[in-house]
Order: structure tokens, then sequence, then C-alpha cells
């Protein structure tokens, strides 16, 4: 191992040799990358190209100063791939919101862009198309906040909210109304994903005969995790990703969502308590096999869910302070 870790070369050797840690994880991602290829020759399999694109058009959108000419190296896959989804026969997984959303940005590209060889012809197809149904209103494009007033929720009231949230592990025997669930949810799609391809799943378990089981699936739950009312798996989606350097924004996207989500469950007055999943081939096989995932799909965390307990005591997990966490310009 010391011989080993002495370069990445030999560290790889390592693992193919000695240590099978990681055979999991090179197939997902590789699973990923030929999921993402079939996607772009079977338009409408999945919409990550579409919306990567999308969000980068935005991004060159906003830019200060904006540049006559951009996008040149990707608006052709762009517009084909949105293309043919319009004219799909109705096969396409694309939802609505999203060809609202394309049509927009592609709308003020195409508007704003000069005359380029590249770019004219895809305008005038563009124009041609059938305009997406519920395209109306306020445009879904880039656009000035209105900063004039400050938030409704002020810094006290977040640091309270804070303060607040507990890993709740002890529940009332109640169900948790979905309409709840789908409220956190509402808040956690809002959170910042990698070019907006919100790359994951929130698998929920609420049947009483479902939950136990996907509850034994994670360890460091034995004697509280029969009262689970309900359970959330958030899964991330290797195939949103065309090349390795991409495989870990499944963990980062994912865990930004899941903390606006149990942010918006303790407004809702649901108790939360979100469950490590360490990656341990024996677990990560079982799971498989109980949430039905694809070789492409990872359990990133499981989040406990429902009414706490009044009477249950939660962990007070005191902090470190800033001083060891926070560094400024390398002081």
């Amino acid at each position: 191992m010391r011989l080993a870790a002495r370069s990445s070369r030999l560290s790889s050797w390592y693992y193919a040799l000695f240590d099978h840690s990681f055979d999991r994880e090179h197939r997902a991602v590789l699973v990923g990358r030929l999921a993402w290829e079939e996607s772009k020759q079977a338009a409408g399999k999945t919409s990550s190209l579409l919306r990567r694109n999308i969000h980068r058009l935005e991004k060159g959108l906003l830019m200060r100063p904006r540049r006559p000419i951009f996008a040149l190296d990707y608006i052709g896959e762009t517009f084909a791939f949105y293309e043919s989804a319009i004219q799909s026969d109705g096969s396409v997984s694309i939802t609505g919101e999203e060809l609202h959303w394309a049509y927009d940005v592609l709308s003020e590209y195409f508007s704003v862009t000069g005359s380029h060889p590249r770019i004219d012809p895809l305008r005038e197809r563009f124009q041609s198309l059938p305009v997406p149904p519920g395209v109306n209103g306020q445009p879904w494009r880039p656009y000035k906040r209105d900063l004039s007033k400050p938030p409704s929720v002020g810094y006290e009231d977040l640091l309270a909210l804070a303060w607040r949230r507990r890993s709740v592990r002890w529940f009332l025997p109640e169900p948790v109304p979905r309409e709840l669930i789908e409220k956190a949810i509402e808040v956690a799609k809002l959170s910042p994903s990698a070019c907006n391809r919100q790359p994951f799943q929130f698998q929920v378990f609420d049947d009483p005969d479902l939950v136990p089981e996907v509850a034994s699936l994670p360890g460091g739950t034995a004697g509280f995790s029969h009262q689970f009312p309900a359970i959330v798996v958030l899964v991330g989606e290797l195939r949103n990703y065309y090349g390795e350097r991409d495989r870990h924004l499944i963990y980062i996207d994912a865990s930004l969502a899941a903390m606006s989500f149990v942010f918006a469950c303790e407004t809702l007055g649901l108790g939360t308590c979100c469950i490590n999943w360490p990656d341990i081939e024996e677990d990560e096989k079982r799971a498989d096999e109980v949430l039905q995932l694809e070789p492409d799909q990872r359990p990133i965390m499981f989040i406990a869910v429902g009414f706490p307990d009044p009477e249950g005591m939660v962990a007070y997990s005191q902090k470190k302070p800033n001083s060891q966490i926070c560094r400024y310009n390398f002081e």
C-alpha cells in the first residue's frame, strides 16, 4: 500500500489487482457514459443533453459584455435535440416545462446573436417550428431579480431554523401526507445543480410493508428504524454525464437538494434524519435488489421522515467553531 501510494499509476494497479472497492463505481460510470451517448442517438430518451446545453446558453446570454456570437461548438446538437423533441410522435420523455424553457432560451439566443454560417440556418429552422404548448406570459429565460425588497426570511430566522433542525430518530405513529413531501421537494429542486441537470431522484417509500425493508438497508439505524413512518432514498444517476470528470456531481447536487429538503420538512412540521450510506459492496447489492436500481444509479443517502415525537430526544451535536472550519487567503 505504501509503495502504491507513491504515484497515480501504481495506485490504479493496486486497486486493479488487490482491492476491488471501486469496481462498482467503474461500471456505473461506464454505463452512465453509454446511456449519455445513446440518448444523443435516440432524442428524447433523456433530456440531460438538452438541459445542460440550454443552461449553457443562459450563461452566455447573461454574460457581461455579451458576445455577439457564442455557443458555436454546441448550438448544432442543442437545436437538433430540441427539434426532434418538438417533432416527435409523443414518445419523447421531455416534459412540456422543459420544452417551454428550451423554446424561450433558444428564441432569445436566435434573436440576439449575429449572422453566422452555423447559426443562420438553425435560426430559420427554429422559426418554422411550432411553439410548444403553454408558452405565454413571462418568458423563462435570464432575468433581473427584484432586489428592491429584502427577503421575507431574515438571517436570524434562518439561523433559528438551522438550530431547530435536528436529526430526529423518534416519530409519532402517523402517516406522512404526500402533499407535504411534494412541498418539500418543490423547495429541494430549486437547489443549485451543475448545468441544471438535477441528476437524482427522490424515491419515497411510505407503504408500511416497504418502509421497514428499505429502512433496514443502511447501517446505524438499529433500534429505531422500525418506527419510521416514511423513508426517502436519494438516488444519483450517472447517465446525466458524458465523461468521468463529472462522476462526483451526483453526490454534490443530491446533497445540496437534500439539505433544502430537510429544511423544508422542518417548516412543514416534519422531522428528518439523514442516514449515511457507506460504499459497502454487500449492502450495495442488496440495495440494487430492493430498490430495483439500474447499473448507473447509486444511493446517495437515506432520509427518515415523519412527525417528531415530542417526548423523543435529539443529540446536541456540538459543532466546530468557525476558526477550525473557515480559512481566509491561506492564513
